[in-house]
């Protein structure tokens, strides 16, 4: 039984230094990692010998003090689970006041939770992974940032205390995509990713001026009041502006081209990036602002329609990628898109949007750190097509990966089993042809996904050896990474086989978001749930046979084949940089140049032309000043004459 759309009702917020507790402390959970990122950085190179350290402990800290706040909200009735935590007044300019404060909610938590939980996971990775890094040290206050800046965001009470973690996040992948920037591509795709988020900033930033316009505030509360008695157009032009916001961070179409090439960076970031931060960010704006496209149902069907475009798009990127941190990552841009089209379809679809989120952190963060674990004993190769036969030599990291594999397919009884068909039944429910073109997408994409992960996982670990010579020409040998990398690969894949089940049990996660997401009225979907889920595990044997036919079954060229057409644009990204150069950038760099052109011929010239006539003008009067008196005293003869002709003939 699936939900259909209902208005999300915002609930009373009680205050939490009132209310005492942990969540009195939950300012905490910010300032830990901020600290520890300042004295990393401000302590320099005397930090090195312990700096990965505090970073390490700044991060479990957050942890803790989120985990207490939590078990605080169980205790509370779910009425009483929306906190405020009042800071201090932060913008005090005329009818503009937005004070500076936290929003403690089960949404907000939950995201904090997985952000800090996962994160130390992969700051401890971090410790082994960048152990010889002469600037690991700088790498671990960087890590700290990002983490520091997706907790302000995702706790912030206000859409300006959000946009602040929002450019935080964005500033801190920059960074850390770029942290080998003495590489030029590397520096390249750092300043793509930013520049590309630049773009949807300019939607959040417009969507707040609607905001302040339509409900003279910023503040959630107040915007969600507001929302209530809004026209239908304000919060449509809202919800679209907030879209385009969430399309820039969380890589989705149409500003999904950043992704691929931010996986210049260190592995661990990819993971802190692809599973807890940063593209995730997107998912939690659309689900925080549900009051705004509960009353814009236009919006929310171009959520569906953005989500369902990506979902299919990085599916078919990601089975033609032979860069095994590049698959993931169209994995991600695919998986993500199955969670914006489930925040568009309403009450039900935000639950389970966070839901499969949650999920998909754990078992994505899982399989990019054994991208990592790979690239560790296979010299930094990243080439898929160079690997195979790895499970005889990585045991572990085999094992670990291949629960994130299971997870990620949809395979029965593992979390992405639990949390992504809840998407798919969702996406059949409603009237008309909306749940048969999403339900069909949803499903197809399934039997994708199936494909390209199997595709990875066989061409990885299985299969005949292709290794490629070392960098110093020496034959390959594999090995197990060292304790510190795949202890959190353990952990998360644990999560990966475990906590969707955990989650789903009674409705419980549902549940426990209903005070940030309302409750639903129930449905059932067009088809029969039976007959959805016999589809979904159809299409996702079908997609895994044929990729161990193709990748595990048979000898896999070393050498990419040609391929077919739709196969060589699946390589090439579907185009989406060269669309991007040829629609924005080329004539944007032709407007500039017409621009520089007009501002040199047409107002240059002018003030330059002015110039040369004053400067003529002085040189012709300047040749009247002889100094010689004889000739002052011929000009004045000459004028007196003048003078007097002009007087006679006027008397004449």
């Amino acid at each position: 039984m699936l939900g259909t759309p209902a208005l999300t009702v915002p609930t009373d917020v009680v205050d939490a230094a009132a209310a005492g507790g942990a969540a009195s402390y939950a300012w905490l959970m910010v300032a830990l990692p901020l600290v520890g990122a300042a004295v990393l950085l401000l302590a320099g190179r005397r930090s090195n010998g312990w700096g990965h350290w505090l970073g390490v402990l700044a991060s479990a800290g957050s942890f803790v003090v989120g985990l207490l706040v939590v078990l605080q909200l169980f205790g509370l009735d779910p009425e009483q689970r929306v906190m405020g935590l009042h800071l201090f007044t932060w913008l005090p300019a005329g009818d503009l006041t937005v004070d500076a404060g936290l929003r403690i909610d089960p949404l907000s938590m939950t995201f904090v939770l997985l952000v800090t939980f996962v994160g130390t996971l992969i700051h401890v990775y971090s410790v082994a992974y960048m152990e010889h890094d002469v600037d690991r040290r700088r790498f671990f206050a960087y890590l700290n940032l990002f983490v520091a800046a997706m907790l302000l965001l995702v706790l912030a009470d206000s859409y300006v205390l959000l946009f602040v973690g929002w450019e935080g996040v964005g500033l801190a992948s920059y960074l850390l995509i770029g942290f080998w920037n003495f590489r030029t591509e590397y520096a390249v795709a750092a300043k793509k990713a930013f520049v590309m988020n630049r773009v949807g900033d300019v939607g959040l930033l417009l969507a707040m001026m609607m905001m302040f316009a339509a409900f003279g505030t910023v503040e959630f509360e107040g915007v969600f009041e507001g929302a209530q008695g809004a026209s239908t157009t304000i919060l449509t032009i809202t919800g679209l502006f907030l879209l385009l916001a969430a399309c820039g961070k969380s890589a989705q179409f149409p500003l999904q081209a950043w992704l691929g090439d931010a996986m210049a960076g260190p592995t661990p970031v990819s993971a802190l990036i692809h599973a807890a931060t940063m593209v995730t960010a997107g998912v939690y704006l659309i689900v925080r602002s549900a009051p705004v496209f509960d009353g814009a149902p236009t919006a929310q069907l171009v959520v569906v329609i953005v989500g369902a475009i990506t979902l299919v798009f990085g599916a078919i990127v990601g089975a033609a990628k032979d860069d095994i941190k590049k698959v993931l990552a169209a994995s991600t841009m695919s998986q993500i898109g199955y969670m914006m089209l489930a925040a568009g379809l309403g009450p039900v679809g935000y639950a389970f949007a966070i839901f499969h989120l949650v999920t998909h952190g754990f078992f994505k963060a899982g399989m990019f750190l054994g991208a990592g674990s790979v690239m560790h004993g296979m010299d930094d190769q990243v080439d898929m097509r160079r690997f195979g036969a790895l499970s005889k030599h990585m045991k572990i990291t085999w094992l670990t990966f291949g629960a994130g594999w299971l997870a990620i397919i949809g395979f029965p009884g593992l979390s992405g089993f639990w949390s992504k068909d809840l998407i798919i039944e969702a996406a059949f429910v409603g009237e008309g042809w909306r749940p048969w073109v999403f339900g069909t997408v949803t499903l197809l994409a399934a039997g994708l996904t199936a494909f390209y992960m199997s595709r990875l996982f066989f061409m990885t670990f299985h299969g005949k050896e292709r290794w490629a010579p070392t960098r110093e020409g020496k034959k390959q040998h594999p090995h197990e990474s060292p304790l510190l990398m795949t202890v959190p690969m353990v952990i998360l894949a644990v999560g990966s086989v475990a906590l969707g089940a955990v989650l789903a049990l009674g409705d419980g996660f549902v549940t426990w978001l209903e005070p940030v997401t309302g409750h639903a009225e129930h449905h059932d979907p067009v088809l029969p749930i039976p007959a959805i889920m016999g589809s979904t595990i159809v299409l996702m044997a079908i997609g895994v046979f044929l990729a161990w036919r193709q990748y595990a079954a048979s000898t896999v060229p070393v050498e990419a084949p040609r391929g077919s057409v739709l196969t060589r644009a699946a390589r090439r990204d579907l185009y989406q940089d060269a669309v991007n150069e040829g629609v924005f950038m080329r004539p944007g760099q032709y407007l500039t140049r017409a621009l520089v052109y007009g501002d040199s011929a047409v107002v240059d010239g002018a003030v330059m032309g002015l110039a040369r006539g004053t400067a003529g003008t002085g040189g012709w009067l300047r040749r009247l000043q002889t100094g010689y008196i004889r000739s002052y005293a011929a000009i004045m003869l000459v004028g007196v004459v003048v003078a007097l002709a002009v007087v006679l003939a006027s008397r004449g």
